[in-house]
């Protein structure tokens, strides 16, 4: 994809209503909060504790693919006409690369294709030093608001 703008009305995604957009679900819980977005892109972090870790104090696979998805899926609704249709998961891969114990973890989702009705994005998960943590894949269905 190239570096254009590829947000709906040619303008930057509220960050905090990006952020609001999830309270009462599973991205509050897990402390997801929308950080930073540019022309193509779009971050969010989440903290490694005690809600997002394995008993062994690392960072729960599981907790990295739902910030993967939760990622994924506001920016991709945030490319289309969200009074109109939303984008909801179809299939999401992950390679967890390196474990993270503390801290942030900052996960920046980049659109590999934005059609009409499917999506895919890669999402790369860092720790606070740079260092990737988790890769995933994601692929998004643009349904209809009323099918949501």
């Amino acid at each position: 994809m190239s570096n254009q703008m590829i947000w709906w009305g040619g303008k930057h995604p509220d960050l905090a209503a990006m952020t609001r957009g999830g309270e009462g679900s599973m991205n509050s819980w897990l402390g997801i909060e929308f950080v930073d977005c540019g022309d193509n892109w779009i971050k969010a972090r989440m903290p490694v504790n005690e809600r997002t870790q394995q008993p062994f104090k690392r960072l729960h696979g599981g907790a990295s693919v739902a910030l993967a998805e939760t990622v994924g899926s506001v920016a991709a609704s945030w490319c289309v006409d969200n009074t109109k249709f939303v984008g909801v998961g179809m299939e999401i891969n992950a390679n967890h690369i390196r474990p993270a114990y503390s801290g942030w973890v900052y996960a920046t989702a980049r659109p590999e294709a934005l059609g009409r009705t499917t999506q895919v994005w890669t999402i790369r998960i860092e720790d606070e030093a740079g260092k990737l943590v988790c890769i995933s894949r994601f692929t998004v269905a643009v349904i209809p608001l009323e099918r949501k």
